[in-house]
């Protein structure tokens, strides 16, 4: 008997006994059941009371329907509850995109991928998670100890908080069965937090998972590290304005920052933003490839120059984190970007059942993390130059004109009224996709009859003062100063007014260095 066999036929006893188990509760609870249903004690069917008479009888039903956030014990209990069951939705989601990533590029590069440990492999993610607790934790000699090992958990934490404000599908109701309080149905939320700066939380949390590589390349004491900290720093800066750019696209089409109800607002296929505006919708999935330091953007940890990058000196359990901070970053960027812009939970024609929107929203996820994989399948890694020349001279541009597209649609359709609004982004779409055209022609009509620029003439080598991009580091430069300088303005301030009640000899000193210590010991 094989291996994979005796497996299998274990897994089947298993189930088997749930089986087993599960029919002898129904069986124990039968009454409590039939009661419950609308039966009857001569077992007839009650069309009043009862669940089938809560569904047949609208006005019973809406009678006893009690919101959770009006109720102190569902309103403490139901979090608990969701977040248990999300979180192990996550973890479990984690561990199989590892196996999904391995088996999708097998399959494109005609490979067979893991298919030892388990039935078709599916366990390899368990055997993975074993092997990286027994391996040896190391830590580098001259590493920041504390640094070291809060870096991982500074880089998971944050993308875990970035999914607790998606909400995953429409407020569900739940029955609820007390004998003290008749039959109550809550009606309780499919999500963890209903923030109405959705999107704005999601802008400032994304921004903090770099602050773990940055620490944990510095605190490696290791130059490698350090390399692909630093890239990920640039690149985070680099991509986050035209990421913020794109997200504020739902925002102005919806009026409001609760991603509730931008969700709510492509309840239809047509009325999906990626239709409205595709331009926001591409600029938005390749800020998130670059925010996740995915191919061909993975210039943090690239092999062939710095061996594993910021990740260099772990291992054991640090290591499995940051892979896990990783593969949780694919899930959460593609819960925002389906969120935005592909419907959410949304799909017809099973807006109607409520419980199952989270696996509408599930499948999305997995075939945007199909799409992640065949990128990096396909695409190799760009040079790290030109990866900062497309974040600042092609990214932000065209984010910039996503914005002004939807803003003069939206002007435009407020004005004119009716069904102005899809009209007019439909002509604005014509107008940038000819443009577009235009100008990838007329670029590549240039790099054939141009030589190339030698590199020592080159602007992006020289440093040479001219370009949209020198002009938007600039001006980005002076927003972040104008808090300094003001800052360093108030410090001398109070500094003067403290010279003022001091002694010409405490001036002497302070201006010389001499302190009392100094001229005891002389």
């Amino acid at each position: 008997m094989s291996r994979n066999l005796k497996i299998g036929i274990g897994i089947g006893l298993i189930a088997l006994i749930g089986l087993v188990l599960v029919l002898g509760l129904l069986i124990a609870n039968l009454g409590a059941i039939a009661a419950w249903i609308g039966f009857d004690d001569a077992g007839n069917l009650n069309g009043r009371e009862g669940a089938i008479g809560l569904l047949l009888n609208p006005e019973a039903r809406v009678n006893n329907v009690v919101q959770c956030a009006d109720d102190a014990g569902c309103s403490a209990l139901w979090p608990i509850i969701f977040a248990a069951g999300f979180a192990f939705v996550i973890v479990t989601g984690f561990a199989y995109a590892t196996l999904l990533e391995r088996r999708l590029l097998a399959f494109l590069q005609h490979r067979v991928g893991p298919n030892r440990v388990g039935p078709m492999g599916f366990l390899q993610p368990a055997a993975d998670g074993v092997k990286l607790v027994f391996k040896e934790d190391l830590m580098p000699a001259g590493a920041d100890k504390w640094v070291f090992r809060l870096a991982p958990m500074i880089k998971v934490i944050p993308i875990l908080m970035i999914a607790a404000v998606i909400p995953m599908g429409p407020d569900l109701v739940l029955p609820w069965f007390a004998p003290s309080l008749g039959d109550v149905w809550y009606q309780v939320p499919q999500g963890l937090i209903d923030s109405n700066v959705g999107v704005l939380w999601v802008i400032a949390i994304t921004s903090i998972a770099t602050y773990g590589v940055v620490l944990a390349g510095w605190s490696s004491d290791n130059k490698y590290a350090m390399l692909g900290a630093l890239r990920a720093s640039a690149q985070m800066i680099s991509y986050e304005l035209s990421f913020a750019l794109t997200l504020a696209i739902p925002v102005m089409i919806v009026g409001s920052m609760a991603i509730g109800d931008i969700i709510d607002a492509q309840r239809n296929i047509w009325d999906w933003f990626v239709f409205q505006n595709p331009l926001a919708a591409a600029v938005l999935i390749l800020a998130l490839l670059a925010e996740t330091n995915r191919a061909p953007f993975d210039l943090t940890e690239a092999e062939q120059e710095l061996t594993q990058g910021y990740m260099t000196e772990y291992s054991g359990m640090k290591f499995a984190l940051f892979m896990m901070a990783e593969y949780l970053g694919m899930i959460a960027v593609s819960l925002v970007a389906i969120a935005v812009f592909f419907g959410g939970y949304h799909l017809w024609p099973m807006d109607g059942l409520p419980i199952l929107a989270p696996v509408i929203f599930i499948l999305k996820v997995v075939l945007m993390l199909c799409g992640m994989i065949w990128i990096r399948a396909t695409l190799p890694r760009i040079r790290y130059d030109r990866l900062m020349m497309f974040g600042w001279k092609v990214m932000i541009p065209l984010a910039l004109l996503a914005v002004a597209w939807t803003a003069v649609a939206v002007v435009v359709g407020d004005s004119l009224g009716g069904a102005a609004y899809p009209i007019i982004s439909g002509v604005v779409f014509v107008l940038v996709l000819v443009l577009g055209a235009w100008a990838l022609r007329r670029v590549s009509r240039d790099q054939d009859s141009e030589e190339a620029i030698p590199l020592e003439d080159d602007p992006a080598y020289t440093g040479e003062r001219r370009g949209l991009g020198w002009a938007l580091v600039h001006l980005v430069g002076m927003l972040i100063a104008i808090p300094l300088v003001h800052i360093r303005f108030q410090v001398r301030a109070l500094e003067g007014l403290a010279s003022l009640g001091r002694t010409p000899e405490e001036d002497r000193v302070l201006e010389s260095g001499e302190t009392a210590l100094k001229r005891a010991g002389d």
